[in-house]
């Protein structure tokens, strides 16, 4: 115990012992500023100085946006852009997949390339809800006095427009699209996903339901084609046409006139229209929702 006191006396005289520091003018050596100092002084002083830069560093990375320049750190905006694309990217994947469905289905209705294998396997020849859906046989198709009158009127018109107030009123009613004889039935085993309703050139060809037209161009093998989309799933095709007069993306009125029977395209084997019934991308008889009598 002895020992250890002159030497905290020592090293206490050290630490306290006073200097001084004096800034001359080098040509004339006279004396500009003179501090005096202690190794303690420097030593507190010194310390607080390199706390003090720490904390000042460790502010402005933690709180400030000067650390998006130091390597591993990135900013709260990039962070915000990322999720918000990736948000998009998955919409835009939904999207695309939704449209390459859609799209297949319309090239099956376009190209007739189904396999009744495949429909019997994935869905029934007409892929409308059974239960929501009666027995086609067990319906009777006889047409009411509202039915009567209502095709009456529609007989009668010379107009090409031949949307009533009537028509507006029934909610979903697929129409004729012609009147006439049926020359080719309905035939799933020869992939005649069809009626052909044999007429005279020129006879108005008429939509069956309310609904927007998706395709309407010419094709080499069956000529004139419209095609159009309706509620629930549902979409009309009409082959052979002599000319249209309706173009795509144009909305269509239940019963309003979009072509003219023809004779055109390469299948083609004499004046008569061609009409497809498709349901979530299967093919459906027509006979057995629309009255062709």
């Amino acid at each position: 115990m002895a020992n250890n006191k002159p030497k905290r006396k020592k090293l206490a005289k050290k630490l306290l012992h006073k200097y001084r520091l004096v800034i001359l003018n080098e040509d004339t050596f006279e004396e500009r500023l003179s501090f005096r100092l202690n190794r303690l002084n420097v030593f507190v002083v010194g310390t607080s100085f390199a706390v003090f830069l720490i904390a000042i560093t460790t502010i402005l990375i933690a709180f400030t946006p000067l650390r998006e320049y130091i390597p591993g750190y990135s900013s709260t905006a990039l962070k915000r852009q990322v999720a918000d694309l990736t948000y998009k990217t998955d919409s835009l994947v939904s999207v695309l997949d939704y449209n390459d469905r859609y799209l297949n289905n319309v090239k099956r209705v376009l190209t007739g390339e189904v396999s009744p294998a495949d429909m019997e396997a994935e869905a029934p020849a007409d892929s409308l809800d059974k239960e929501e859906r009666p027995d086609p046989s067990e319906i009777d198709l006889s047409p009411g006095k509202e039915d009567l009158a209502l095709r009456e009127e529609v007989a009668m018109e010379d107009k090409y427009n031949l949307v009533g107030s009537a028509i507006s009123k029934t909610n979903f009613v697929l129409f004729p699209p012609v009147s006439g004889n049926i020359s080719n039935g309905y035939n799933l085993e020869e992939k005649h996903f069809a009626v052909d309703i044999a007429g005279v050139s020129g006879t108005p060809v008429k939509t069956v339901a309310d609904g927007i037209v998706i395709f309407a161009e010419w094709t080499v093998e069956t000529g004139y084609v419209c095609i159009i989309e309706h509620s629930f799933g549902l979409i009309s095709v009409y082959k052979h046409n002599g000319s249209l007069t309706k173009s795509q993306g144009e909305l269509v009125k239940a019963g309003e006139v979009i072509a003219t029977m023809g004779n055109t395209g390469e299948l083609s084997t004499g004046p008569h229209l061609h009409f497809e019934l498709w349901s979530n991308g299967y093919p459906v008889n027509p006979k057995d929702y629309v009255d062709f009598d």
